[in-house]
């Protein structure tokens, strides 16, 4: 009698039928990392469905296009200011003397395969991840989407934006063609202004006086390992706050402060993430390939006796731009120092607008009072002071921008460029006051038209002859649905002073900052800031037949 065993293909010694590899890859990695629990927990994370938060999503593939593409220019590029001679592709500039920072940039454009389009699509990247992190963060304001207990995830937003926008500055410079070092040099101005610290940190970032030999250098490694760096762990840290704090939703039926109403994140969620993703990248790839944009050729390299003509920067730093332009050249001497005031004093007016961005969901708590958590967003128009100061914020960001290319709009449109300076002088101030105004009222309106839609339905555009000869529009009452979304939002009471007597007898006073929050309040829930929502006793009293058709 044979002793011998055969095992067939897929089993195991006692004849069990062996586990696929991938399972087997899976069970091999939850026993050590424990990812079928994670995954069990995180996998069917609720995400509502609504367009505006694909803003956030264009934010986090374009951050990572402009990794994966800086990853392989990082691979060409020379980051020296060490003084060498052009041989390369690009005739015009043979035997001109540059720096191989400037000359590894013309072998990317010219000579390494898909060089210049890479180049290009990081650029753009760069400006689209800077647009869609302005976008995404008016969406969250003007939703009140960074109140409790979001107020942490809004300051991580605005971090991001902040040292997006130094990230793209220093990769600006590395080049070191003509514009680039133009841009450079008024960066380096706007540090010289700073009181007793400037010139200290002028010498320490530029290795000496301007332009040194290390400043190219130096903003290489800032700009591919120090602020990514930094950007990466803010990216996962927001992520993690978003899947921890739940994400916001617009208020609708079914739909509360304890619940989340959308799709699962596996598998219908990642697909369409996943879909978007590539149609982001063949949207940024599609503008570089057919929009040029930054091209060192044209410029030359960096000459600290030249300045280009038409020289703009990026839109991102529009804003700051327009206002040094504005500001008059004013300088004062103290003790045998000089001040120039008309670079500072904008310096300062530009730290201002970032702080206030920073502080405002604070600021919004603390004057309103309210120490709830929220999940639910506001519709815009029924927030109107938000919304004002937001519509102002943009007012004044886009009249800095004009100025920021006075030249250009004076050249184009035939205008002197001084009218144009004082227009914006005088607009920057002005304008946001205006836009203030004017939004709030337009708010309010938006509110008026709800309370009639609510009360007398929508317009059919259907007209009637009555017996009597009198002509009306037929309204139809809206559905359920409509009328939960126009009536679920609260108009919060403004804050009051305490009484001067408390209930034992003893006096007592109001502090400063008590008086100063009770007006701030009132000027966010005061008289005239909303419209009265509709009462059920109203709707009943119209649909009953008295005034309504």
């Amino acid at each position: 009698m044979s002793t011998a065993t055969t095992e067939s293909y897929g089993a195991d010694a006692q004849g069990r039928r062996k586990a696929p590899a991938g399972e087997r890859v899976a069970d091999w990695a939850d026993g050590r990392l424990g990812i079928y629990s994670l995954a069990k927990a995180n996998m069917r994370k609720i995400f509502p469905d609504h367009w505006s938060f694909m803003l956030g999503e264009v934010c986090l593939y374009s951050f990572l296009i402009i990794i994966l593409t800086g990853v392989y220019l990082t691979l060409f590029f020379h980051p020296s200011m060490n003084e060498v001679v052009y041989h390369g592709s690009y005739v015009p500039m043979q035997g001109m003397r540059m720096s191989e920072a400037y000359k590894s940039t013309l072998d990317i454009s010219f000579d390494v395969r898909g060089g210049l389009l890479l180049r290009q699509i990081h650029h753009w990247a760069a400006l689209v991840f800077l647009a869609a992190m302005m976008l995404h963060m008016m969406r969250v304001f003007f939703t009140g989407a960074f109140r409790k207990p979001r107020e942490v995830n809004w300051l991580f937003g605005f971090l991001l934006l902040v040292l997006g926008t130094f990230t793209g500055f220093t990769g600006y410079g590395l080049p070191d063609d003509l514009l680039s070092g133009t841009g450079i040099r008024i960066a380096q101005g706007l540090i010289l202004s700073i009181p007793l610290v400037g010139t200290y940190i002028s010498m320490f970032l530029f290795g000496g006086e301007f332009p040194g030999h290390d400043f190219v250098a130096r903003f290489y490694s800032i700009h591919i390992l120090l602020l990514p760096g930094i950007m990466l762990g803010l990216v996962v840290a927001h992520l993690i706050l978003v899947v921890y704090h739940k994400h916001t939703q617009f208020p609708g039926p079914g739909r509360t402060e304890k619940n989340v109403v959308g799709m699962p994140l596996m598998p219908v969620y990642m697909a369409k993430a996943g879909g978007f993703f590539f149609l982001v990248f063949g949207v940024i790839a599609a503008i570089a390939a057919i929009a040029t944009i930054n091209p060192v050729w044209a410029m030359g390299p960096y000459r600290p006796d030249q300045v280009s003509t038409n020289a703009q920067p990026d839109w991102y730093l529009g804003m700051s731009e327009g206002i040094f332009r504005a500001m008059p050249g004013w300088e004062i001497n103290i003790a045998g120092h000089t001040l120039v005031l008309g670079v500072f004093i904008p310096l300062l007016i530009f730290g201002l607008v970032l702080t206030a961005m920073a502080v405002y969901p604070f600021l919004e708590s603390w004057v309103t009072g309210d120490k709830r958590e929220h999940h639910l967003l506001d519709r815009p128009r029924n927030a109107p002071t938000r919304t004002a100061f937001g519509v102002a914020w943009l007012v004044m960001y886009g009249v800095g921008l004009v100025n920021g290319g006075n030249d250009l709009w004076a050249t184009h449109f035939h205008l002197s460029v001084n009218s144009v300076t004082w227009f914006v002088r005088i607009t920057f101030f002005t304008a946001p006051i205006l836009a203030f105004i004017v939004t709030r009222r337009i708010c309010l309106g938006l509110q008026r038209r709800d309370r009639d839609k609510v009360l007398h339905g929508r317009e059919s555009g259907i007209i009637k002859r009555l017996p009597h000869g009198e002509f009306v529009e037929v309204h139809e009452p809206l559905s359920q649905d409509q009328l939960f979304t126009l009536t679920s939002h609260e108009q919060p009471k403004p804050l009051e002073l305490e009484p001067e007597v408390d209930e034992n007898g003893v006096a007592r006073k109001a502090g400063a900052s008590q008086r100063l929050r009770v007006k701030l309040s009132k000027g966010f829930y005061g008289e005239g800031t909303h419209i009265p929502k509709a009462t059920a006793e109203e709707f009943e009293e119209i649909t009953s037949g008295h005034g309504h058709h």
